[in-house]
């Protein structure tokens, strides 16, 4: 129903951001990444939002970015997952980061996240890794996703396990490994793999 408020920002609150339109302020529920992005109370601010419609109850959530909206509505989507939860997620978890834990399987990660059990960790990954497919990630990390997507028995997927059994996630093997050409040797891809994650 909406797409998105633009309006003077009247009050910002824990998880809350209520934005004044056409005389009528609006509470918008949301995630502590955008309330970190808002202005000043008293400038304009845009929100990109959802309204949950309950028989008891009409919700309206709020992000500074579609990308954030969009994660939101993919979490969810997931069973087992609600609002309450995915602004938990959001607000642990950027969207491009999330979306890289999901493609590369990175259970460890996810389920450290609040309110995030094992259960659900692998339940989000399971129900999002195809939708996510790169669509609307920053270059970079859907590069890095679609590394990590890669089959196991790759050169790219050894590379990831080996990375893994060093000690690192899932998700930053794949960012290491991220640009490397896939037909070089596993071996090859870990040594560039370990070079880059140690200048960093």
């Amino acid at each position: 129903m909406y797409y998105c408020l633009t309006g003077k920002l009247l009050l910002v609150r824990e998880l809350t951001a209520v934005v004044s339109c056409g005389g009528v302020g609006y509470r918008c529920l949301t995630t502590l990444t955008t309330l970190a992005s808002l202005p000043p109370v008293g400038e304009e601010v845009t929100l990109y939002t959802h309204l949950s419609v309950r028989e008891d109850a009409l919700t309206l959530y709020g992000f500074s970015t579609e990308r954030e909206l969009e994660a939101f509505r993919m979490l969810i989507g997931v069973s087992g997952v609600g609002p309450k939860s995915a602004l938990a997620i959001l607000s642990d978890m950027p969207p491009d980061r999330l979306a890289l834990c999901i493609a590369s399987g990175d259970v460890k990660s996810l389920k450290a996240l609040p309110g995030i059990g094992p259960k659900s960790a692998q339940r989000i990954i399971l129900e999002l890794k195809d939708k996510i497919s790169g669509a609307g990630l920053a270059p970079e990390v859907a590069q890095a996703a679609a590394v990590a997507a890669s089959e196991d028995t790759s050169s790219m997927g050894e590379a990831i396990s080996a990375l893994v059994v060093l000690g690192y996630s899932q998700t930053e093997a794949a960012k290491a490994l991220s640009g490397l050409p896939p037909e070089l040797a596993a071996n090859e891809l870990i040594k560039q793999a370990l070079k880059r994650l140690a200048s960093r």
